[in-house]
């Protein structure tokens, strides 16, 4: 269980340090605007701004969903192996 506990947290804390630079960067008008959900204000984003745009989305839900992956599905699908395990060495 700890390395499940780890790995959510490795993947949550990396993505999420490179979403909060690039929301930084792309997000962040001034110092006393909105910070880091403010609506990107490119007139015409290059390339290299579209990509750091959609890595930022991707990163993003890396994070949430790399997570709840560690932490609610895997272990939840143990456990629902175990049970069922259980249940099949029970009927016989």
């Amino acid at each position: 269980m700890a390395d499940e506990f780890i790995k959510g947290l490795g993947i949550l804390v990396t993505a999420g340090l490179g979403w909060m630079t690039l929301a930084g960067w792309y997000r962040t008008p001034g110092f006393e605007d909105t910070q880091l959900i403010a609506p990107p204000e490119l007139s015409d984003p290059t390339i290299y701004d579209q990509l750091g745009l959609l890595t930022m989305d991707v990163l993003f839900w890396f994070a949430i969903l790399g997570a709840l992956t560690f932490w609610v599905v895997v272990p939840g699908y143990r456990e629902a192996r175990r049970a069922y395990e259980s249940r099949r060495q029970n009927e016989t």
